[in-house]
């Protein structure tokens, strides 16, 4: 997948860069059937109460209906189109089973359409295909896993995501997620093979702030330049650092402090934790 930058006929256009679409999508048409509209709320809940902070505006946008599941077994399923998808950052494929049924995907790297992919506990482990952990060799790279049996994927679904199943015990596995956090999974729960296409997301420069508006974040507000009203770190006579840890404007710990409930029954399920940074060294 190819980066493709901006000329610099401004200054917003300077840095700019996308991804050069062309190369890998193949229609940007999307199935029609399997679309529908989404409302915007711009952060607010039904009271109309703004609970996530700098969201709103931005381009409209068509829903496409994931198939996280994957449970249509022993039937083999031809890809269609490598589409764009405007709700995340991977892309999708529209795969069509032998009985006619069409579904979207998250699309593997390196995928072409007319290849057939397939789900189930006696297909073969290639890229696109899903399996249940069980049925997975040791040391093979998935994506789109399920926490719970028939729940759907949950884990590892952005752009270039993979994580590792490590090994097999009783009813559990284990599995390295992308962010370096070990963890157990049920056996029965049901991952994809392959690598996540588009890759290269992470290294796009949005390059100017309308850019941002566009796709529906308005500017983040730094908490100490606020009022002390609105913000637990604002106010104060002069230029201040807040006199506090960094938080959110309802307290919750910000840049490094611990924010997962002690309570969570999934804790008890990580063998290691996710990978901090201290004066630039990753700690494991």
């Amino acid at each position: 997948m190819a980066i493709r930058l901006y000329k610099p006929t401004s200054p917003g256009r300077r840095d700019g860069s996308v991804i050069d679409y062309k190369a890998e999508l193949t229609t940007d048409t999307p199935e029609k059937t399997l679309c529908k509209r989404i409302k915007k709320h711009g952060g607010r809940n039904h009271h109309g109460k703004v609970t996530v902070r700098f969201r709103g505006g931005g381009a409209r946008r068509i829903y496409r209906i994931i198939d996280f599941k994957r449970n249509k077994d022993d039937m083999q399923a031809k890809i269609v189109s490598i589409e764009y998808d405007p709700n995340r950052n991977c892309f999708i494929s529209l795969v069509q089973y032998d009985d006619g049924e069409k579904r979207y995907i998250l699309s593997p790297k390196g995928v072409k359409v007319g290849e057939v992919i397939e789900s189930g506990a006696l297909v073969e482990p290639k890229s696109g295909n899903a399996m249940p952990l069980s049925a997975i060799p040791v040391g093979v790279e998935v994506h789109n896993i399920e926490m719970n049996a028939g729940q759907g994927g949950k884990l590892v679904r952005s752009a270039g995501g993979v994580a590792r199943l490590m090994a097999k015990e009783g009813n559990w596995a284990t599995i390295v997620l992308p962010s370096g956090e070990m963890r157990m999974v049920r056996k029965e729960c049901r991952a994809t093979i392959g690598v996540l296409s588009n890759g290269d997301y992470q290294h796009v420069n949005i390059g100017k702030a309308g850019r941002k508006r566009h796709m529906g974040r308005k500017p983040h507000v730094r908490g100490k330049a606020m009022n002390p009203v609105a913000h637990p770190m604002g106010g104060g006579e002069g230029r201040s650092n807040g006199g506090r840890h960094p938080c959110s404007p309802t307290g919750v710990p910000a840049k490094g402090g611990k924010t997962r409930s002690p309570n969570n029954p999934n804790n008890k399920r990580i063998i290691r934790r996710r990978k901090n940074k201290r004066n630039g060294q990753l700690v494991l």
